[in-house]
Order: C-alpha cells, then sequence, then structure tokens
C-alpha cells in the first residue's frame, strides 16, 4: 500500500469504478476527492462515491487525527452529513471493498439505509 493514505484509497476507488462500470453499466459512480476541509483548518481529506441514478453517496474521510482508519458512510446526496460514521482500518480496504460497496449500495434494491 501507498504510503500516502489519500493515494492508496484513490487508486483503490479507481480500480473499483472500471471495475463497477464493467460489471453494471447502469451504475456510473462519479468520484471525487475533496481537500477543501484542510482549507478550512480541519486535518482531514473526503472522498465522495456518488450515483447520480440512485442519488446515493458513499462519503469516505482520511483525519489526520485517526492515521490508519477510514471512516464512512453510507448517506443519500441530499442528506446533510451527520457526525454517526462507521470506523474501518485503512488496511482492510482494498478496490474490493469499495466495489461491494459500490454494488450493493448503489443497486436499485439496496436500502437507502443499509449499513456495511
Amino acid at each position: 500500500m501507498s504510503e500516502d493514505p489519500l493515494k492508496a484509497l484513490s487508486d483503490f476507488a479507481s480500480e473499483a469504478h472500471a471495475r463497477i462500470q464493467k460489471a453494471h453499466q447502469h451504475i456510473n459512480p462519479i468520484v471525487e476527492v475533496r481537500r477543501g476541509m484542510r482549507d478550512v483548518g480541519i486535518p482531514a481529506d473526503a472522498m465522495t462515491i456518488d450515483c447520480l441514478r440512485t442519488r446515493r453517496r458513499i462519503m469516505l474521510v482520511l483525519h489526520d487525527e485517526d492515521p490508519g482508519v477510514v471512516l464512512h458512510q453510507f448517506v443519500t446526496m441530499d442528506d446533510e452529513l451527520s457526525m454517526d460514521f462507521r470506523r474501518l482500518p485503512l488496511s482492510e480496504v482494498t478496490a474490493q471493498t469499495l466495489f461491494d460497496w459500490m454494488e450493493d449500495y448503489f443497486s436499485d434494491d439496496s436500502p437507502q439505509g443499509q449499513s456495511h
């Protein structure tokens, strides 16, 4: 894994994105890395993975004060983010993890509040 956690997470997201588009053409996620939190003094980087068709979002946060951990939550694009993040060691996050999350959460039959 890369020494830069954001780069590693971005690489996993890129691989998962390519795989999900190949396996499920109706799921066309948009991946965005957001570094703006740093601009307002929050020592963290965020990544969103959005599905415009279902309006669902997977939010991932790497916080400097919690190294080696990915904070994540499953919300809709219309919801405000809550502070109710789940924690997962970064070492357990892979392209397969992100693929599975996208496949499960962005499918039409997934409940909106599904947790992983």
